[in-house]
């Protein structure tokens, strides 16, 4: 099984848009369907809530590790955290980077969320799976949303 996920596009915005688009907290929310309480801070705990239809009711919860304008905006999180009550915290976290590079008048991104194999074995699985699926739907919601 691998260790980690990656996805790549090529976005018509320039680099300074899609940055805006990753660590503005608001913009943030808008594609990636959560309502974070205040705007990202590197070594700090991000907070909120997610806004996608029938996942409501789930906390969202990032530690913020690198704001490295315009080219990397990274976080550590419990990939597919999602049951109720359950305490993730003494799992170890995955890292996700968000690498952007300008490429002509617009921007590659690439998206990686490494650290799987540090995950209980029984977790996983479906972590990987249901990340591998969500990022693939990320990338197409900030492709939407930065035009």
């Amino acid at each position: 099984m691998s260790d980690r996920i990656e996805k790549s596009i090529d976005l018509n915005a320039p680099v300074e848009r899609v940055w805006r688009a990753l660590t503005d907290h608001t913009e943030f929310g808008e594609w990636f369907r959560v309502k974070l309480e205040a705007p990202f801070k590197p070594g700090e705990v991000a907070k909120g809530r997610i806004t996608y239809p029938g996942y409501e009711h789930l906390k969202w919860e990032v530690t913020v590790k690198t704001m490295d304008e315009p080219r990397l905006f990274s976080f550590t999180w419990h990939p597919y955290a999602i049951e109720p009550g359950f305490d993730y915290s003494a799992e170890p976290p995955t890292l996700v980077e968000f690498k952007l590079a300008p490429k002509g008048r617009g921007t590659k991104l690439t998206i990686v969320e490494s650290g799987f194999d540090s995950l209980p074995p029984q977790r996983r699985p479906d972590a990987m799976r249901m990340n591998e699926g969500g990022w693939a739907e990320q990338i197409k919601n900030i492709k939407k949303h930065v035009g």
